[in-house]
C-alpha cells in the first residue's frame, strides 16, 4: 500500500517515501510519503490561497461539513479502529473508544461552529466613552499548522482540525511519523464531506523538515502542537510572534487519603496507569498512599495488574500491547534498571517480551529517579507511602510538569485544600488524573504546556478578537 500527500485537494505522489511497520509484529504496513521542503511549501501556499474563502464560509456551512464528517466516520468506525490498532498497536477495544471520542469531538466542533460570538462593551464606564457603542467579534486567525502525536492518532487530530474548521481557518497537518494513516483517513472523509480544496493539507514526514518549515513560515499564523516538552520549547523559540498552543508532557499523580475504600478505586487506578501501555499524557505515573492504606493498596494493585492480558492489539481481549518503538522499549527498561539499582523495589513487571513491556509497579522510588521525575510514557507506575495529604501535595508539586492530578478523600476540607494547592491545569476530586472528556478545557502549567484545548477553548485560541466602535457624538 502506497499513500500520498494531500495538497490543494489532490492526492500527490511524493519524491521519496519511508516504510511503515507495525510496532507489535514489525510487519510492513505501508509506504508513507516523506515530504520535501518543496512539497511542504506547496501545502502552505495551498492553505494560504484558500484562507479568505474559508473565512467567508458561513457558520452553518462549516457546521454542516463537520456534521457530514461525523456521519461518514460513524459509518466507517470499525475501519477507523482497525487503522489505529494497526499503526499504533493500541488494543482494539481502546481504539474503538478513541474512534467514539473522535466522533464526539467532531460533533462538538460542528455545534461550536454556530456559537462563535463576541460581546458588547459599555464604553461609557470610563470618562470620554459617552455615546459610543462597542462590540467584539472573533475572526479566523488564518493558516494553522497542526503537529500531532502517535498516542491518540485520530482524536488528537480531531482536537486540532475540528476547531480549526469550525472557526473558518485552513490547516496544514503534520501527523506523527509512526501514525500517519489515521490522519490520511480523516482527510479522505473530510474531502467526501465537502471541505473546500486546500482547506486541509496533510504532509507526512520528518519534523526537522516539515515541522521546521511550518514553524518558521510567515504565512502560518498559528502552531498547535502536542508532543514532548523539548520539541515544544524548540517550537516556541522559533515561532516568533505566531500564536502557539502547546500540549506537552506530564508525570501525573494521584493522592490516596486515609479512609478511602481501596477496593472501590483499585480497578480505575490500574486502568489509569496501564491504558494504552501508559502512553498517555495524563497516564497515572505516581501514586501517593496514606500509610494506613499503603500495604492493602499495593497488594490489591499488584493483584489487579496480574489480571491484565498482554498481546495482539487486534485481539479484543488484549489490555496491553507493544510500545510504539523498540527504542522506547529499551529506554523504559533502562529506567526500570536505574530504579532497581537505586534501591527501589519492582513489585511486578520490569521486563519485556518483544516490544511489549510488562506492566510494572515500582515501590520506594526516590523522587530524583527518571521513573518519578520524568514522563515515562510506558506501563510503569510508582507507589509511595505518605504520612499526610499535605506531604503528598508537596511531592506532587515537586515536578517540572503540571497537567492533571487527582485525590481520593472522604474529607471535603482536604479536597478543597488540595484543589487550591496543587499546581495543575486540572485537579480531579475522587478520581484519577487520567480523565478527559472532549469539550472540557484541557492543558497544563509549567512544562506541561501553554494554552488550552477542548473545542470551545481551542476556537478561542484559533481566532483573533476584533473591537468595533461606533461614535454617536
Amino acid at each position: 500500500m502506497k499513500k500520498q500527500l494531500l495538497i490543494n485537494g489532490e492526492w500527490l505522489e511524493a519524491k521519496s517515501y519511508y516504510r511503515l511497520y507495525s510496532p507489535y509484529t514489525q510487519e510492513f504496513i505501508a509506504e508513507i510519503p516523506l515530504a520535501s521542503r518543496e512539497e511542504t511549501e506547496l501545502a502552505i501556499e495551498s492553505a494560504n490561497q484558500v484562507r479568505e474563502k474559508m473565512a467567508r464560509l458561513p457558520a452553518h456551512k462549516r457546521s454542516s461539513i463537520l456534521e457530514k464528517l461525523v456521519e461518514l466516520l460513524e459509518r466507517r468506525a470499525d475501519e477507523a479502529a482497525q487503522i489505529i490498532a494497526l499503526e499504533a498497536s493500541k488494543p482494539i477495544s481502546l481504539a474503538e473508544g478513541e474512534v467514539a471520542r473522535t466522533i464526539a469531538t467532531f460533533k462538538i466542533a460542528a455545534e461550536e461552529a454556530k456559537r462563535i460570538h463576541g460581546e458588547t462593551i459599555p464604553l461609557d464606564a470610563a470618562p470620554g466613552g459617552e455615546k459610543r457603542i462597542a462590540f467584539t467579534t472573533r475572526e479566523p486567525i488564518g493558516v494553522i499548522a497542526a503537529i500531532t502525536p502517535f498516542n491518540f492518532p485520530m482524536n488528537l487530530v480531531a482536537h486540532k482540525v475540528g476547531p480549526a474548521i469550525a472557526a473558518g481557518n485552513t490547516i496544514v497537518l503534520k501527523p506523527a511519523e509512526q501514525t500517519p494513516l489515521s490522519s490520511l483517513f480523516i482527510a479522505e472523509l473530510l474531502q467526501e464531506a465537502g471541505l473546500p480544496a486546500g482547506a486541509l493539507n496533510v504532509v507526512t514526514g520528518e519534523g526537522r523538515v516539515v515541522g521546521d518549515m511550518l514553524v518558521t513560515d510567515s504565512r502560518v499564523s498559528m502552531i498547535t502542537f502536542t508532543g514532548s516538552p523539548e520539541v515544544g520549547i524548540g517550537i516556541r523559540n522559533k515561532a516568533g510572534l505566531k500564536k502557539v498552543t502547546l500540549e506537552l508532557g506530564s508525570n501525573a499523580a494521584v493522592i490516596i487519603d486515609k479512609g478511602v475504600d481501596v477496593d472501590k478505586i483499585i480497578g480505575r487506578c490500574v486502568m489509569g496507569a496501564f491504558s494504552n501501555q501508559g502512553q498517555v499524557c495524563i497516564s497515572l505515573q505516581r501514586v501517593y498512599v496514606h500509610e494506613n492504606l499503603y500495604e492493602k493498596f499495593v497488594e490489591s494493585f499488584v493483584e489487579e495488574t496480574k489480571k491484565l492480558k498482554l498481546g495482539d492489539p487486534l485481539d479484543s481481549t488484549t489490555d496491553v500491547s507493544a510500545l510504539i518503538s523498540p527504542k522506547d522499549v529499551q529506554r523504559t527498561l533502562n529506567w526500570i534498571e536505574e530504579a532497581r539499582e537505586s534501591g527501589a523495589k519492582i513489585a511486578i513487571g520490569g521486563k519485556a517480551d518483544g516490544n511489549i513491556v510488562y506492566p510494572t509497579v515500582i515501590l520506594d522510588a526516590d523522587s530524583s529517579l527518571k521513573v518519578s521525575c520524568q514522563e515515562v510514557f510506558a506501563p510503569i507506575v510508582s507507589i509511595n507511602k505518605i504520612k499526610s495529604v499535605e506531604e503528598a501535595i508537596d511531592l506532587v508539586n515537586n515536578s517540572q510538569f503540571g497537567l492533571q492530578a487527582g485525590i481520593y478523600t472522604e474529607n471535603i476540607s482536604i479536597a478543597l485544600d488540595a484543589a487550591e494547592k496543587l499546581h495543575m491545569g486540572c485537579v480531579l476530586i475522587n478520581d484519577i488524573p487520567t480523565f478527559r472528556v472532549d469539550h472540557m478545557p484541557y492543558g497544563g502549567v509549567k512544562k506541561s504546556g501553554a494554552g488550552r484545548e477542548g473545542i470551545k477553548y481551542a476556537i478561542e485560541e484559533m481566532t483573533e478578537m476584533k473591537l468595533i466602535i461606533f461614535n454617536r457624538n
